[in-house]
């Protein structure tokens, strides 16, 4: 079929930690481009390990680079020409900046756990749910209060935790809560679920606020539809 293979791009898996691991990745994939003439270039993908709770370790990114950079030398010399060399680091670089902040509509205490629950849920940061993912969570209005544990929920029609019995400072009704890592597949991933809208997104820099994304108004959950006329 005269097929040209320019490329080969490969997904190790998230939260690699072990440099090693990603390492054997790569010889698998620049063993498979030696036998292709065409390669322009080979994308690495991404997968870099970003911590989540205390305690949690983040991948040595100097150490990598440097083993990938001598393993890509010796490829690009037993190959014979330059060949480009990408990768998709979009989460690593981007989770720690994102927080979402969220307001406590209510406190509620029950025989099991204190339920706090805010003005937003599964539909704007759906990773908790879905992956069983840690987020972080702050009380910012009340950094320096008494501990307790409480279990933080949304606001969507099931079960929807943002964190299962977690230390937080005392809570009250209008406090604002921030669940951190929110920069990486938050807004990708959220969606209008319950006829919910999504939230606005403010860029901080340089200690200026920033409004770079709109928050979503009914027209917008309107928007695309369009009227039938059934006695026509």
């Amino acid at each position: 079929y005269k097929i040209r293979v320019n490329g080969l791009h490969m997904h190790t898996g998230s939260d690699i930690l072990d440099a090693e691991v990603f390492l054997k990745g790569a010889e698998v994939l620049f063993d498979f481009a030696r036998d292709l003439p065409a390669i322009d270039f080979l994308d690495f993908g991404s997968g870099f390990k970003v911590p989540y709770r205390e305690g949690d370790i983040k991948v040595d990114i100097e150490a990598l680079g440097k083993k990938i950079s001598a393993a890509f030398r010796q490829f690009e010399q037993d190959y014979g020409r330059p060949v480009e060399l990408w990768f998709e680091p979009g989460k690593f670089l981007v989770s720690e900046a994102g927080v979402l902040l969220v307001k406590a509509n209510v406190v509620k205490t029950t025989p099991a756990t204190v339920f706090v629950g805010v003005n937003s849920g599964m539909n704007h940061l759906i990773r908790p749910m879905l992956y069983d993912a840690y987020h972080d969570i702050v009380n910012v209005s009340n950094t320096n209060g008494t501990r307790r544990v409480y279990t933080v929920v949304g606001y969507i029609c099931e079960t929807d935790t943002f964190g299962w019995d977690r230390q937080l400072s005392e809570v009250h009704e209008g406090d604002i809560l921030a669940i951190r890592n929110a920069g990486a597949y938050g807004f990708s991933m959220a969606s209008n679920y319950n006829a919910r809208l999504r939230p606005p997104e403010v860029l901080v820099y340089e200690g200026k606020p920033h409004l770079i994304r709109e928050r979503e108004t009914l027209d917008d959950l309107l928007r695309g539809q369009h009227e039938m006329d059934f006695e026509k």
